[in-house]
């Protein structure tokens, strides 16, 4: 289950870059795009968090204590 909601973070960021560069294609640089990206970043950054391993080779997402 948690594969399905990282594989659904990792489409919302993607789609979050695509509207932002559609938005600056037709409007130009403004607030929205800036927070676009902001927002796919930060999605991003937490599938990494999830997915990276540590020292151990352990993971959040295959972690035995969760």
């Amino acid at each position: 289950m948690t594969s399905a909601f990282l594989s659904v973070a990792m489409l919302g960021g993607f789609a979050l870059i695509w509207g932002a560069w559609r938005l600056w294609q037709r409007e130009g640089l403004g607030q929205k795009v800036w927070l676009m990206f902001a927002a796919a970043l930060v999605l991003f950054a937490n599938v990494a968090i999830w997915t990276v391993p540590d020292e151990a080779g352990q993971t959040l997402v295959n972690s035995k204590n969760g």
